[in-house]
């Protein structure tokens, strides 16, 4: 793979990023203050919301094998640019679902049609090396988008909220516009698959291996609500520490996965680093939920030590995980239905944002002390049964199914 683009994808993914960050910062007292919908209204309507998006992502993944990821790619991000554009003129509950939907459909869609181009456009052996880069620019555009929405609460006006919405639907259109620049990647799966005498069948929910894989790596993406969500609780409700400590613990994440993915990517290099990588990646986890576990009634410095070191010992899994599921995600889907296999895999982003913020605290705050070695060992077991799964998986691949080198229109 050239430089241009790869520059070109790390640009992409750091303008959406930044505008992923003012919107996570900002939407909720937009949606609440500004257009003026019960919190309640505005929980429910995000959950029906990323439940649609959970469903369309493998037939758009689709589309982008049958017209090209490059073109399906480009059409998400303006979708999703679009989308963010209509926030601002709603003010019933109605309005809103429908284009939360419109959102989440098109973010869903555009990770799955980005990982089939980013697949078309990288040799096999680069493409998880080339994904901790772009998951570092990930953070690094989410923190200087955290930071703009930050700017934006502390100026509170509607003005100020309606400006980062603006922002955000820019990020896209500049998203769109690098995306459009990269070099077209011949489609994969002909025209006519699901129409007269094509194929109709979605071949990914049938190949058993393989979605049997996603499940497994959407419990293991259960991590995703910790920071956000389960923490800040915990430290609040169960410790002495101080609230400021969430944030410090977002930080702490945040800067460790800018500077260190891309070191933790280098040891995976087939299915066999990247199984291994998985499993230890369940053993760290499983030792962070016990670190977190020890934090329950502890004074506020000794409390606040102890989440570092769980926190830490969280980030060092999240790395390997994703490192990991990476290979494992582009390494055993079929060559010519990548941006299918690849919108069933991010599937599991969409359901542990979804469903794993009620696992997590019913687990963590429902069942204390015992719900964190319950996550911990659900972790650890998931981790490990992957192994045998991508094998499986790996067995079924016939030599047509083999990940193809990069195949460009021009």
């Amino acid at each position: 793979m050239t430089h241009r683009p790869a520059r070109h994808l790390a640009l992409a993914q750091l303008a959406n990023s930044v505008g992923d960050g003012t919107y996570y910062v900002t939407s909720a007292l937009y949606f609440t203050q500004v257009a003026h919908l019960a919190p309640a209204r505005v929980g429910l309507g995000l959950t029906l919301a990323w439940g649609v998006g959970s469903l369309v992502g493998v037939p758009l993944g689709r589309l982008a094998d049958r017209r090209g990821p490059r073109g399906t790619s480009v059409l998400l991000a303006l979708g999703t640019a679009s989308a963010i554009a209509s926030f601002l003129l709603v003010r019933d509950f109605a309005a809103f679902v429908l284009t939360a939907c419109l959102y989440a459909a098109a973010q869903s869609g555009l990770a799955a049609a980005r990982q089939a181009l980013l697949a078309g456009l990288v040799p096999a052996g680069e493409r998880t090396r080339l994904l901790a880069r772009l998951q570092s620019t990930l953070n690094g555009g989410l923190a200087v988008g955290a930071a703009l929405g930050g700017a934006a609460l502390s100026v509170g006006t509607a003005s100020a909220y309606r400006a980062v919405l603006v922002l955000d639907a820019l990020c896209f259109l500049v998203c769109a516009l690098l995306l459009l620049r990269l070099p077209a990647v011949r489609a994969t799966m002909p025209a006519d698959i699901g129409t007269t005498g094509g194929d109709r069948r979605i071949a990914v929910l049938r190949d058993r291996p393989y979605a049997l894989l996603a499940l497994l790596n959407a419990v293991l993406l259960l991590r995703l609500p910790l920071l956000s969500l389960a923490l800040p609780l915990w430290i609040t409700e169960r410790t002495g520490a101080p609230a400021w400590l969430a944030s410090g613990l977002f930080v702490l994440n945040t800067l460790a996965v800018t500077m260190l993915q891309v070191r933790t990517a280098r040891a995976v290099t087939g299915l066999g680093s990247a199984v291994r990588i998985v499993r230890r990646s369940g053993l760290v986890m499983l030792a962070s939920c016990a670190v977190f576990a020890l934090s329950a009634g502890r004074s506020a410095w000794l409390a606040a030590a102890i989440m570092v070191a769980g926190a830490v010992l969280q980030v060092v899994a999240e790395m390997q995980q994703s490192a990991g599921s990476w290979q494992l995600a582009f390494d055993l889907a079929p060559a010519d239905r990548m941006g299918e296999y690849q919108g069933l895999f991010g599937t599991g982003v969409t359901v542990a944002r979804t469903a794993g913020p009620l696992v997590v605290i019913w687990l963590l705050l429902g069942w204390g002390t015992a719900g964190w070695l319950v996550l911990g060992v659900l972790m650890a077991v998931a981790a490990y049964a992957m192994g045998p799964v991508a094998r499986r998986a790996a067995h079924r691949r016939t030599p047509q199914q083999a990940v193809a080198e990069p195949v460009l229109v021009r």
